[in-house]
Parts: structure tokens; C-alpha cells; sequence
């Protein structure tokens, strides 16, 4: 899959939990210190994310968003889904069926 140009990609895949959230974190700000237009984190292949994961997640779009990027989320798994939705994040998110259409989107 090609990403238009100042885009890029991040997809995690497993839990996003305790345990991963500092080694994520550090990933999400290597991308964000380049300066992408948009970043999208592709989350078909995250099952879960607890409570460190939404803040690593929050934390990384406040941080682009203030380089005037545009931070998506995409393919969000239903568990996943219904957490956002009950964090009420699914309103504070981009959120995108598909990492395409996150990309194609304007």
C-alpha cells in the first residue's frame, strides 16, 4: 500500500496495554518528530486497549496536532470500537473503517 505524500502509517499490533504503552509512546513521537501532514494508527490487528493506551493515543494527536498534522485512527476492531465508544473518544478521534479511507480523506 502506497501512502500519499507527508503521510504515514503506524500499526501496532496486539494489546496496547501497561506493558507496551512507554514502547509505543516512544514509536508514535519518532513519527510525530517528522512532521507528518497526517498519521494514521491502524488498529485492525489491536484487540484491546486499556486505559495507558488511550493516553499514549490522546497524548500522540494533542502532540501532532499542535505541528498542524491530522491524526486518525482506522480499522478499529469492535472491542476496541465500544471502548472508545464508551471513553466517549469516539468523539474526540478521526475515526476511519479502513486505513484507505483514512488516507483518502481530506
Amino acid at each position: 500500500m502506497s501512502t500519499p505524500e507527508h503521510s504515514e502509517v503506524f500499526s501496532p499490533e496486539g494489546a496496547i496495554d501497561l506493558h507496551v504503552s512507554p514502547e509505543m509512546r516512544a514509536s508514535l513521537r519518532t513519527i510525530i518528530d517528522k512532521k507528518p501532514k497526517r498519521l494514521v494508527v491502524d488498529l485492525s490487528r489491536v484487540p484491546y486497549v486499556d486505559s495507558s493506551g488511550l493516553a499514549v493515543l490522546i497524548g500522540a494527536m494533542q502532540s501532532l496536532e499542535l505541528e498542524g498534522g491530522a491524526f486518525v485512527l482506522a480499522g478499529a476492531q469492535e472491542a476496541v470500537r465500544m471502548i472508545l465508544e464508551s471513553a466517549r473518544l469516539d468523539q474526540y478521534f478521526h475515526l476511519f473503517p479502513t486505513v484507505d479511507d483514512a488516507l483518502a480523506a481530506s
